[in-house]
């Protein structure tokens, strides 16, 4: 599997994207070439807060998606468009094993991405032959927090820069 770096759209931030074949990278460019495409308004959407009870992490969401049932655990929330369930946004948040008890070796990642809040994450937009997905992951501490944006591959284009609006204004506890 390969991972390439590239700049997501206009805004200047990097992503990190993985292809497993020729075609998910012409896919890829094609969702690139989406971005310049006009379409997503953040003021033509009206907007709710959805904050974690349990972790305490926060992001906005379309006031008419539908949440589903959160788990037991309370650790995240899925919201679902209600125009097609099978597009959905997500988040949760666990508590990291210490790197003492870990057996792997260890791997280090450097942040790609920054919220609006400031806080530095990765972001990898997976784009596949069925659904495509872009997801941010944040370390704080202890905590790791995962947003993630999903739809099938063939609209991925129409929802990317929604998706990145969405991760751009994740918050977590500071």
């Amino acid at each position: 599997m390969s991972t390439t770096t590239v700049k997501a759209c206009s805004l200047g931030r990097k992503i990190s994207l993985n292809a497993r074949s020729f075609g998910k990278a012409i896919a890829l460019l094609m969702m690139l070439w989406g971005c310049a495409t006009p379409g997503f308004n953040v003021s033509n959407i009206t907007w709710k807060t959805y904050t974690n009870n349990r972790y305490g992490f926060e992001f906005p969401y379309p006031n008419n998606w539908n949440a589903l049932p959160p788990p037991d655990n309370d650790d995240g929330i899925v919201f679902v468009s209600p125009e097609n369930k099978t597009v959905e946004i997500r988040s949760w948040a666990g508590n990291r094993i210490p790197d003492a008890v870990k057996q792997d070796a260890k791997v280090t990642v450097n942040p790609n991405f920054k919220t609006a809040q400031g806080i530095p994450g990765i972001m990898v937009v997976e784009v596949g032959q069925q659904v495509s997905s872009m997801t941010l992951t944040i370390t704080q501490g202890q905590v790791k927090y995962h947003w993630q944006g999903r739809s099938p591959s063939q609209e991925f284009t129409d929802y990317y820069r929604f998706f990145y609006y969405i991760a751009q204004q994740y918050k977590v506890p500071k």
